[in-house]
């Protein structure tokens, strides 16, 4: 009975102390994170008593429509571009390992000590009127070069090299756990190199696309920097949008009620992802 109850005061011990550990964390998240959503939700809600109006107006304009599609499509394509320069690049780092994977994996982790608004004002010098791409048009007989800067294209183009890293390491952490000796079993069974890539090693690696797609396509959705400084004030993405509304309007209900509704749309893809995948699978 002793060496039981010292067990069960050894347990609460224990649990109190991964609780003091957690505490720190907790308050940050609380400062932080829940007392700010907890003000923009009243917001949404507040102009100044109670109302639903923000709401109703957002999902009955039809320019909220656009810009929510626009936004949806724009993450869409980008997603799928990033899927596209991505899973070559990390299949040939883990077929080829040694110094060449050690090389493109720092330059990958390189990415990120660089911070999104830099390499977006980087964007914005290469693509200008007087930047190399542009002169390279024109010394190839492309004159007048057309206009690439404040377009759909440059800002989705600046996203896609913004993302990659993020792709990349969700998928090589998946490729890296295949079986190389699965492979060339199939090949030692008749099937071409190919054929086992294309019926082996492609549908083992189908965690890391839906993980890298499902993180890309999420950041995405709030991108607000790249989209504002490089992209079309006509074509205006959701997260741009919640900006003009406080910024040029102070219209805070209007900002905080599109806010809340992004973030709903956010947490559904998340859902989703758990349901059918599992959020402890999104790093493999």
């Amino acid at each position: 009975m002793m060496r039981a109850g010292g067990m069960v005061a050894q347990s609460r011990s224990g649990r109190t102390a991964a609780w003091l550990l957690l505490l720190p964390a907790l308050v940050f998240l609380a400062v932080f994170f829940l007392i700010p959503l907890g003000q923009v939700l009243y917001f949404s809600v507040m102009d100044p008593k109670f109302t639903l109006h923000h709401y109703v107006a957002f999902f009955t304009d039809d320019f909220y429509w656009r810009v929510l599609f626009g936004t949806f499509r724009t993450a869409a394509i980008v997603t799928v571009f990033c899927l596209l320069l991505s899973y070559p690049l990390s299949y040939a780092i883990v077929r080829l390992g040694g110094g060449f994977a050690t090389v493109m994996l720092l330059i990958v982790a390189m990415s990120f000590w660089t911070s999104f608004l830099v390499r977006t004002f980087a964007w914005m010098v290469i693509l200008g009127n007087n930047g190399p791409l542009r002169g390279i048009l024109n010394a190839l007989g492309w004159t007048p070069a057309p206009e690439l800067l404040f377009t759909r294209f440059s800002s989705t183009l600046a996203m896609v090299h913004l993302l990659i890293p993020f792709m990349v390491l969700a998928l090589y952490s998946v490729m890296k756990k295949i079986d190389n000796n699965v492979v060339r079993a199939a090949i030692s069974l008749g099937a071409t190199p190919f054929q086992a890539f294309r019926r082996i090693f492609l549908p083992l690696s189908a965690p890391g696309i839906v993980n890298g797609c499902t993180l890309v396509f999420i950041m995405c959705l709030g991108f607000y920097v790249t989209p504002v400084l490089l992209g079309s004030p006509r074509e205006q993405m959701i997260a741009g949008l919640i900006g003009t509304q406080i910024e040029e309007f102070l219209e805070f209900g209007e900002a905080s009620a599109t806010a809340v509704i992004l973030l709903c749309v956010t947490m559904t893809v998340f859902a989703i992802y758990n349901r059918f995948v599992g959020l402890d699978k999104l790093w493999g």
